[in-house]
Order: C-alpha cells, then structure tokens, then sequence
C-alpha cells in the first residue's frame, strides 16, 4: 500500500521502521516469524510485511503474545525466499526499530545466511525516546503508546509495531523542531557505525559488562588499550566520535580486530587496563605508561624538628629501585621521573618560603645566603637568621599532602569483588584468583615491581571494596594450585598478545566472525 503525504523530516534515502516477530530462538537460528516494514520516502509511504516459516518451533508464550503458532507458519515461505525483497526495501534507508540491537541484528545474520552484506545506518526509538524525554524513567513500546497517544491496533504482530514507530516519529514532530530531531538521529545513528575493515554484527557478542578492550591494527600492532563498566556503549563511542575528533579519526582507520577481558567490576577493569597498557605498550594510550624513574623524596635525621635542639630534617630523593616502596615511612610523594620530583619540591619551596639551598635545590657554601633570601623569598634558614629547626617544621607542614602511605597491614591480603579475589602485598598487585588455593599460588610466584598507577587504583580498591582478607595463611597452600595472572577473574576474552590466557571473543573481519545476537525478550522493557 502507498499513500502521498507532506509532513516530517526524511533523511537523505529515506527511512524504514520495521519490526520483527520471532520464534524467541537465537539470531544465528532460522528465528524469523514475521516481518513488517513501512517505507517512507519523501512525501511517499509503502507498508510490506510477510509471515516467514522458521527453522524452529515457537514457544507457547511467544505464540500466546503474538497470535502466531506453528500452523499459521505451515504455507508461509522461508527468510531465504523473501531475502531480496527484503533487501532492497532496506537498502540505503535509515532502518528505525524499537530496542533495534535486537532487530538489526537478527536481520542482519539472517541476510548473511542468504547471501547478502547488509550494513544498514541504525536508529533505535528506544534511545532516541529517551535522548528527548530524559525526564520519562521508562520507554517501553506500550508506554510510548500511552504517552503519545498511538493507535495500536496489531499491537505484538510485525506490522502493526512497526506502523507505531512510525506513529511515533510523527509525533515527534508535532512536539520538537525538525532540528532537534535531526540533531538526535545524528547523535544516535553515528553510535551504529563500525570501520569497514570491522564487522558490525561481531559486537552482538560484546557485553555491556565492566571489562578492558583492545584494538589491534595491521601486523596486530596494538592500538589502544580502554576500560569501562559498560564495554560494548564505550567501544561504539569510539566510531561515532570519528567524524569530529582527529585522534578517534586515525584511530579509526588503523583498527582491524578488537579484543575484549570482562571483569568483575571497575576495580577488575582499572587493575587490568593499568597491566595491558604497560605490557603491550599502544601506539594510543597516552597515559599509564611504564615508570622507569619512579621516584620520591625521603625525610631522614631530626623529623621531630621544633621539639629539640636538631638542626631539622633532610631530603633527599629516592628510587623505587633503591627501597622497598611501599613499606616505608616519611616518603613524600611518587613522581615518574627525578624533573617531575624536583619541579614540585620547587614549587613547595616558593609557596612555603622554604630554602631552596637547604633542599638541595641550590648549590651555596655554608653560612652564605641564597639568592632567594636576597630577594626576600627565604627566611633565612642557611644564612642563620631562621632558626633550621622552624624551617624543618615549615619544610614538614608543606610536604602533609604527599606522605606515601605506607602499607597498613602485616602481610599480603585480598580484596574481593564479585566472585573475584584480587591478591595485593605492600601496595604491589600480584593477581586475581578464585579461592585461597590460587591465592597462595600468586603469593609464591613473587612479588612485582612497584607501580604508580597500580598504588593509585589499590588505594581506590581498599575504600571501595570492604575490609581486606589477611593471606599469611594461605603463603603454604598446595604446590599445584592454579592462578589466574589478570584483574578480570571469569569470563575473559584475553588478547593473543598476552600469553597464558584463553581466548574468548574478538571483533575481526567478517570472514572469521561468528555472530551472536542478544535473543529480545518481549518481558523486556523494550518491548
């Protein structure tokens, strides 16, 4: 059927809201019961729909919120028979469906088993209902009907859910101004959108779970190396932001495969993004590079200035190399390189009028001033007119923020998250194991050197994920117990790259893809 209108915004090729009726199998199954699609070109509207004969039975709940059992599904003809119609309805159209992830994806391995690349622009009303509507807590299709008024006679069956989308967008443009429609599609389609050198329906597979990513270029250089509690939203931000960002751009063009580690939460994901950047060293990451200085300054002699008759503390700066960080006291902050220290010793100095003679920081024969005492910039601590032992209390009051925790604890302990035990000593990550028999296999397998950025994320874990286990008794545990190196715990797909781990997933070009689709449920809100 085709009506003539005049009325909303079309994108340049047109739109297509389509819906589809399952078995409630997976996609990379003959699922299809039921397609519908209303075309929309211009001032131009077509509605097709068809009933499609699966490779499955249907369930008895989805037949009862459908109305479509296997007897209706007898005559009807298989996806592979309406396959090129239903191809060249779609093509070069902006599709729009309800929880679309689930629709496109579907459709898409359904269209691969019959032959044909389909690579569709993607809008899903759901997020576009609560992009606009950000104060409405939910966005169901029956609450959309509710709250807009839509009239859905046929409501559950293919065609009549895709003539509501329809009705939808309709409405939409009665409310808003055309230009902040499009600014929305703009802003959610882009999220749709992978690198050709990627297959798009490879990150069916990808959960929205805390974990680590990977992406790897040509020769599987590796790329960049990201974390997040939601992976597959973060990956996908990466495409959509190619257009307006140089670095997203190049980043773009170079990835060929993405690899991704689940964890157990945003402690599993920090520790091991923190690991992988310093083992594989990207070409991208800018930060969480290794610390070959690492570095802090060290008070030793009268720390207790101002209460005797010493001549105050000393400083000097310390490598990580040198002690056992971590484990000490009046350690003052951690700095990766010996610049970076003496830059903010510097700094301290002329906030707190300290002397820059007596810090090291200038040369200068004893009993002389130095050439910030001439300019009114030190009190006079080397040349005698400040007592050493108030300038080693001002040195003390200055240095109050960066004092080096040290570690608070005996021995090595473990913090849990999730099923996850992530096994720490003086401040030092050793791994993540299962039970006390893997902790004790990390504990024997020694101890590795301080990181800035692991103390950093420990420091977090310890505030963030209850009280720690002590492990001193797990240090005998059996000779053959079995650790897992990494933060993440179960489920992991771990990069080729990083040896001792199984693989479980990877984004890579279509040949070598296997697609697995979420499988919609019609309990969900989505539905």
């Amino acid at each position: 059927m085709t009506v003539t209108l005049h009325g909303p915004w079309v994108p340049p090729g047109g739109l297509a809201f389509i819906d589809l009726e399952t078995t409630g199998g997976p996609a990379q199954r003959e699922s299809i019961t039921e397609i519908g699609i209303v075309e929309v070109d211009g001032n131009e509207v077509r509605e097709w729909s068809s009933l499609v004969r699966p490779g499955m039975r249907i369930s008895p709940h989805v037949a009862r919120l459908t109305g479509i059992d296997d007897a209706m599904l007898a005559d009807a003809p298989p996806f592979e028979a309406l396959a090129g119609e239903v191809f060249d309805r779609l093509q070069g159209r902006l599709l729009v469906a309800h929880n679309a992830r689930f629709d496109h994806g579907h459709l898409r391995a359904a269209l691969r088993r019959a032959g044909m690349d389909f690579r569709p622009r993607v809008l899903c009303t759901l997020k576009l209902s609560r992009l606009l509507f950000p104060e409405e807590r939910l966005h169901g299709l029956d609450v959309l009907v509710e709250r807009h008024g839509l009239q859905s006679p046929g409501r559950h069956r293919a065609l009549g859910d895709a003539r509501l989308l329809w009705q939808f967008w309709q409405r939409l443009h009665e409310r808003m101004a055309p230009g902040t429609i499009r600014d929305a599609v703009r802003e959610l389609a882009g999220r749709s959108t992978l690198p050709p050198h990627l297959d798009q329906a490879a990150l069916d597979d990808m959960p929205d779970a805390p974990g680590v990513y990977l992406f790897y270029g040509e020769n599987e250089l590796p790329l960049y190396v990201g974390k997040s509690l939601r992976l597959r939203e973060r990956v996908m931000s990466h495409f959509s932001a190619d257009h307006r960002d140089d670095r997203e751009l190049s980043l773009s063009q170079q990835v060929r495969r993405i690899d991704w580690i689940c964890a157990e939460g945003e402690i599993g994901a920090l520790l091991e993004e923190a690991q992988l950047v310093k083992r594989l060293q990207p070409t991208h990451n800018r930060q969480l590079r290794r610390n070959r200085e690492l570095c802090a300054w060290r008070l030793s002699g009268d720390t207790d200035a101002g209460t005797g008759t010493g001549t105050g503390p000393r400083i000097e700066l310390v490598h990580a190399g040198d002690l056992a960080f971590g484990r000490q006291d009046r350690l003052y902050g951690l700095f990766r390189s010996r610049r970076e220290a003496t830059e903010r010793l510097r700094a301290l100095a002329a906030e707190h009028a300290l002397c820059p003679a007596l810090l090291g920081l200038e040369k200068l024969p004893p009993g002389r001033r130095c050439f910030a005492r001439q300019l009114g910039r030190c009190r006079g601590a080397c040349c005698g007119d400040e007592p050493r032992q108030a300038h080693g209390l001002r040195l003390l009051e200055a240095l109050r923020g960066l004092e080096v925790q040290a570690w608070p604890h005996e021995g090595p302990v473990a913090l849990r998250e999730g099923a996850t035990l992530h096994v720490l000593d003086g401040w030092r990550y050793l791994g993540a194991a299962r039970d006390e028999e893997q902790a004790a296999a990390l504990l024997r397998s020694g101890r590795p050197a301080f990181d800035l950025d692991i103390h950093r994320i420990l420091r977090k874990a310890m505030e963030r994920l209850g009280p720690p286990i002590p492990l001193d008794a797990c240090a005998g545990g059996s000779a053959g117990a079995r650790a897992t190196g990494g933060a993440g715990g179960a489920r992991r797909r771990t990069p080729a790259a990083v040896p001792g781990r199984q693989p479980r997933a990877s984004v890579t070009p279509p040949s070598t893809t296997t697609v697995s689709p979420t499988t919609k449920s019609p309990a969900r809100e989505a539905r």
